[in-house]
C-alpha cells in the first residue's frame, strides 16, 4: 500500500504536500492533507504488537493532558518509502500517524540548570501513565535499556547496527562493566512503571520555558521506576550534537529533582538501580560505537565517569 492510499484509508484524506522528512530508526514525514490537516506519519520496521502498546500509552497520556502529540491512526502495515537499518527479523514495516506539533525548541542552559524541569517532566509523565498491566505489550525494551534481553552474552542486538555486539570482544573493561551492571539490574525486584526510555533533550521540546511536547513514543518502556529515571538522568542533556553527555553531577541533580517531584523516598536499592540503568545506557552506546568502528570519545567519557557511577550504584 502506498503512503497516499494509507492516508486516505486511515486518515480519511490523501497528502497534498510534505512539511518535512527525517528519520533514524524510523522514516518520519510531516504531511499536509487534502482536508487541510497537518499530521506526522512514522514508518518503521518493528513488532506491531509492541508499537500498538506504545501507541496506547501515548493516547492515554495525551488524553490525560500530558504534552505529547495525540495518535490519529495505526499501527497498520505499509511498504516503507525507504529501507530501514537492522535485520529483517525485527518485524514488519508498520505505520502510525499523530498530530503535528509545530514550533518549540530544546531547553538551553547548563545540564545542572536543566535537570529540574526535565526531571519534573518525566515525573509528571510517569504519574499520568497507565499501569503496566493496563498497557499493551511493551517488550522487548529498546536495546539501550534492554538489559533484560533473552539472548546469549551481555549485549542485546543493537538498534541501528546489523551486528552481534557479543561477537566483537573488547575493550575488556567495557564488557566487564556491561556484565556487572546487567547483573545488578537483573537482580532487582522493584515494581515496574510505564515510562519513556529515551528522554534525551532532542525528544523533549519547550516553548517559553514550558514543556511543549515529548516525542519518540516508540521508546515507551515498562521498567522499575528508578531504572526509568536513571536512564533519563544519563541522557537528558543530549541534543543530538556531540559532547553533551551528562556529568555525574548533572545526573545526580536530575535524580534528586525526580525523587522530590514524585514525592517518594528511595532507599539503597532504588538509588543503586537508578545509577546502574544510567551506566547501562552509556556502556551499550559505547560498545555499539566501538563495533561500528569508532567510539573513542564515548569510551573516554565513560572511562572518566565509570568509577564514580559504579560507587553510586553499589
Amino acid at each position: 500500500m502506498e503512503l497516499a492510499e494509507w492516508c486516505a484509508r486511515w486518515l480519511g484524506a490523501a497528502p497534498v504536500g510534505e512539511l518535512f522528512r527525517a528519520g533514524h530508526l524510523s522514516v518520519v514525514r510531516g504531511l499536509e492533507l487534502a482536508d487541510g490537516r497537518r499530521v506526522v506519519v512514522k514508518c518503521r520496521v518493528a513488532d506491531e504488537a509492541r508499537v500498538r502498546g506504545c501507541v496506547d500509552v501515548q493516547r492515554h497520556l495525551a488524553g490525560a493532558g500530558f504534552p505529547c502529540p495525540a495518535p490519529l491512526a495505526g499501527p497498520a502495515p505499509l511498504a516503507c518509502p525507504a529501507p530501514l537499518p537492522g535485520p529483517a527479523l525485527l518485524g514488519e514495516e508498520v505505520v502510525t500517524a499523530e498530530e503535528y506539533v509545530s514550533g518549540g525548541e530544546q531547553l538551553g542552559g547548563s545540564g545542572v540548570d536543566r535537570a529540574r524541569p526535565f526531571a519534573e517532566a518525566l515525573a509528571r509523565l510517569v504519574r499520568l501513565a497507565p499501569s503496566p498491566g493496563a498497557a499493551g505489550p511493551l517488550s522487548p525494551a529498546p536495546p539501550w535499556v534492554g538489559w533484560e534481553h533473552g539472548g546469549a552474552g551481555v549485549w542485546p542486538w543493537p538498534d541501528d547496527l546489523d551486528a552481534d555486539l557479543n561477537a566483537h570482544p573488547g575493550p575488556g573493561w567495557l564488557d566487564d562493566l556491561g556484565r556487572r551492571v546487567r547483573e545488578r539490574l537483573l537482580g532487582t525486584r522493584l515494581p515496574r512503571v510505564v515510562g519513556h526510555g529515551d528522554f534525551e533533550s532532542q525528544n523533549v521540546w519547550w516553548r517559553g520555558g514550558e514543556l511543549l511536547a515529548v516525542h519518540d513514543w516508540d521508546s515507551v518502556v515498562a521498567l522499575p521506576e528508578p531504572a526509568v529515571a536513571g536512564a533519563a538522568a544519563a541522557v537528558f542533556t543530549e541534543t543530538g550534537r556531540a559532547a553533551e553527555r551528562a556529568t555525574v553531577e548533572e545526573s545526580a541533580r536530575f535524580l534528586e529533582c525526580y525523587v522530590r517531584a514524585r514525592g517518594v523516598g528511595w532507599g539503597r536499592e532504588e538509588w543503586g538501580v537508578a545509577w546502574a540503568a544510567g551506566l547501562w545506557v552509556r556502556a551499550f552506546n559505547a560498545k555499539k560505537a566501538v563495533v561500528a568502528g569508532g567510539g573513542r570519545e564515548l569510551l573516554d567519557q565513560l572511562a572518566a565517569q565509570a568509577e564514580a557511577r559504579l560507587r553510586l550504584m553499589d
